[in-house]
C-alpha cells in the first residue's frame, strides 16, 4: 500500500503562484508513475500532469502547458506541482495520485492510489 499527502492548496488571486506537495510512504518502491488531477466543483475528475518515477518523463493537460510544472524529489519521496500564472478555471480539488503500473497517463482509472485532495481558489 501507499499513503499520499497533499499540501500546499490555498485562496491565491488569478496571476498567482501556487506550489502543491504530495508525500508518498509505505511501499514507495513499486510507485512507476505519480500525477496530479483536479476537481472542480459540478464537473467530473480532469488529469492535470503527470511524472515517471525514474527517468523524469513529463505529461500535462494542455490547459496547464507553460504555466505548470510537475517534479519530483526522490530522496523525501514527494512530487511538486508549481503552479504559475493562475487563472479562475484553476479553481479546483487537486488530487495526487499514484500507480504502479501505466498504459496512459492522463486516465484516472490507471491509477491505484490516491490522496485526500487540497483546495486550490484562484480569484479574479
Amino acid at each position: 500500500q501507499v499513503q499520499l499527502v497533499e499540501s500546499g492548496g490555498g485562496l491565491v488571486q488569478a496571476g498567482g503562484s501556487l506550489r502543491l506537495s504530495c508525500a508518498a510512504s509505505g511501499r514507495t518502491f513499486g510507485i512507476y508513475v505519480m500525477g496530479w488531477f483536479r476537481q472542480a466543483p459540478g464537473k467530473e475528475r480532469e488529469f492535470v500532469a503527470a511524472i515517471r518515477w525514474s527517468g523524469g518523463t513529463t505529461y500535462y493537460a494542455d490547459s496547464v502547458k507553460g504555466r505548470f510544472t510537475i517534479s519530483r524529489d526522490n530522496a523525501k519521496n514527494t512530487v511538486y506541482l508549481q503552479m504559475n500564472s493562475l487563472k479562475p478555471e484553476d479553481t479546483a480539488v487537486y488530487y495526487c495520485a499514484a500507480t504502479e503500473a501505466l498504459v496512459s497517463a492522463n486516465l484516472a482509472r490507471e491509477y491505484d492510489y490516491w490522496g485526500q485532495g487540497t483546495e486550490v481558489t484562484v480569484s479574479s
